[in-house]
C-alpha cells in the first residue's frame, strides 16, 4: 500500500486524493513529502520476522512525526492590513489663468541728452559715467574767451546808447524851450522829439543784446537739470561742439520703471492685468505696478511689443539696470482647483470625486468641471480648500472600502 504526509496526516494516497478533492484551495506551509510504499510482496510479509514489521512501523510513525511541523499555516500570524493605501492630498485654489511672470531691466523713466546751448571748445568734462549728481552740478564747460569778449562788446554798445539817449534828450529840451519862445519853428521840435525815440529804441535794442551775451556767456557751463546719475559721456576737452549736440546723458533717478518684452499672445492680458515688480537682487521686496506705456508695433526681430511698468515706491535699493520680474495677474480671474484625470469618476450621473477624512473614510464629492485640458481637470466647485482628494486609482474604490491616505507610493 502507498502513503503520502497530506495535512501532517500520514494516510493512505486513495485517501489523501479523495481529501484534495473535496478541498483544492487547501493551504500548506510546505509541499507534500513524494508518496512511499510500504508494500511488499505478500511471500516476503509472510516471510519477514515479527521484528522487521515492527522496525517498519516504528520508522513509519518517526516520519510522521518530523513531518507533523509541515500543517497549515497559522492564520492569527502576519495579518494583512485590510485598509488599502490611496495617494491622496490636498487641494489649494489658485486662478485658472496662471500668473505670466516677464523678465525686464530697470530703467530711469526720463533719460536725456544735456547739450550746450552755444558753439565753443569743451575745456573741461567734469563728470564721469556713473557719477550721481544733483540739480545745478556743473558737468562740463567751454572756452569763455570768445564769449566774455562778446559780453563786452555788448556791455561797450549799451553804453554808447545811454550817451546817445542823453544828447538827444538834450537837444530836445533845449528845441522845446526855443519853441515857446517863439526862437525856432515847429518842424525842428518834431525832428528833435523823433531823434530822442530813436535813441531810447537803441538803448532798449543794446540792453537786449547784453542780457543776450551775458546768458551765452552763462550757456558756457552745462548744467545738470534734475538729480540723477550719468550714463553717458560723448565730449572730451578740446573738442569743438555745435549747439544742440548731445554732450551727456543723465538718466533721473526721481522715477524707475521696469521695461519688459510682451509677447504678442499677452499684449491685451496686460492691459487690464495687475503687475507687481520683483528684484533678482531681493526677491522678498515687491513693487505695485501699472502699465504707463505700450509700444504700438512690435519689434522687427524679436516680435514682442515694449511695455512699460513705472516702480512706485522705489528706493536707493532699486538701481538703473538691475533685472527685474513682472508678474501679472488677472484681477477677477476664476479661481478653480487642478486635478489629474485619474481623479476623476463618472457612473453616469455625472462627475465626483473620492475624498478621504482623518478616519480613512472615503466620500463622494459631487464637482462641476470647469474645463478639460491636456493632462488636467479644472474644477471650479464641489471642493473645499484643504480637502484630500484621491488622485490615482479612484475608479477602484467604493463608498465603504476603508483606505489609507498617503503622499507618495514607496516601491
Amino acid at each position: 500500500m502507498t502513503f503520502v504526509i497530506h495535512n501532517g496526516m500520514l494516510m493512505p494516497l486513495w485517501m489523501a486524493r479523495a481529501e484534495r478533492e473535496r478541498s483544492p484551495n487547501a493551504q500548506r506551509q510546505c509541499s507534500a513529502a513524494p508518496p512511499f510504499s510500504l508494500s511488499t510482496p505478500e511471500g516476503v510479509m509472510r516471510g519477514r520476522s515479527p521484528l522487521s514489521n515492527f522496525l517498519n512501523a516504528v520508522i513509519v510513525v518517526g516520519l510522521a512525526g518530523a513531518l507533523a511541523g509541515c500543517g497549515p499555516a497559522d492564520s492569527s500570524q502576519h495579518e494583512p492590513d485590510k485598509a488599502r493605501p490611496v495617494l491622496a492630498r490636498p487641494v489649494a485654489f489658485e486662478p485658472r489663468v496662471g500668473e505670466r511672470s516677464l523678465v525686464g531691466i530697470i530703467q530711469a523713466r526720463v533719460e536725456s541728452d544735456l547739450s550746450f546751448r552755444v558753439q565753443g571748445k569743451v575745456a573741461r568734462r567734469l563728470v564721469n559715467v556713473g557719477d550721481v549728481v544733483h540739480q545745478g552740478d556743473a558737468l562740463a564747460t567751454l572756452d569763455e574767451v570768445d564769449l566774455g569778449l562778446q559780453v563786452e562788446q555788448a556791455e561797450a554798445e549799451r553804453g554808447a546808447a545811454v550817451a546817445a539817449r542823453a544828447q538827444a534828450e538834450a537837444e530836445f529840451h533845449r528845441a522845446e524851450r526855443l519853441s515857446k519862445d517863439g526862437w525856432t519853428t515847429a518842424s525842428t521840435l518834431d525832428i528833435r522829439r523823433a531823434a530822442l525815440e530813436e535813441a531810447k529804441g537803441r538803448l532798449a535794442r543794446a540792453e537786449r543784446a547784453l542780457d543776450l551775451a551775458k546768458n551765452a556767456s552763462s550757456y558756457a557751463v552745462l548744467r545738470a537739470d534734475a538729480e540723477g546719475v550719468i550714463t553717458a559721456t560723448a565730449v572730451e576737452p578740446g573738442q569743438v561742439v555745435q549747439p544742440g549736440f548731445a554732450a551727456i546723458r543723465l538718466a533721473r533717478t526721481a522715477e524707475k520703471e521696469a521695461v519688459v518684452a510682451i509677447p504678442e499672445a499677452s499684449v491685451e492680458r496686460a492691459r487690464t492685468a495687475k503687475a507687481v515688480v520683483t528684484l533678482w537682487s531681493n526677491a522678498n521686496a515687491r513693487y505695485e505696478a501699472t502699465l504707463r506705456e505700450l509700444s504700438p508695433a512690435a519689434d522687427a526681430a524679436t516680435r514682442t511689443y515694449l511695455a512699460k511698468f513705472p516702480v512706485t515706491a522705489a528706493g536707493p535699493e532699486v538701481q538703473l539696470g538691475m533685472t527685474a520680474t513682472v508678474t501679472l495677474t488677472d484681477p477677477d480671474a476664476e479661481r478653480v482647483v487642478r486635478l489629474p484625470f485619474t481623479a476623476l469618476v463618472d457612473q453616469g450621473k455625472g462627475p465626483f470625486v473620492w475624498t478621504v477624512d482623518a478616519d480613512g473614510k472615503l466620500a463622494a464629492r459631487p464637482i462641476t468641471v470647469a474645463a478639460y485640458e491636456a493632462k488636467d481637470v479644472l474644477v471650479s466647485a464641489g471642493l473645499t480648500e484643504g480637502d484630500r482628494v484621491v488622485l490615482v486609482g479612484a475608479q477602484k474604490l467604493d463608498a465603504g472600502l476603508p483606505v489609507r491616505a498617503v503622499d507618495q507610493f514607496s516601491f
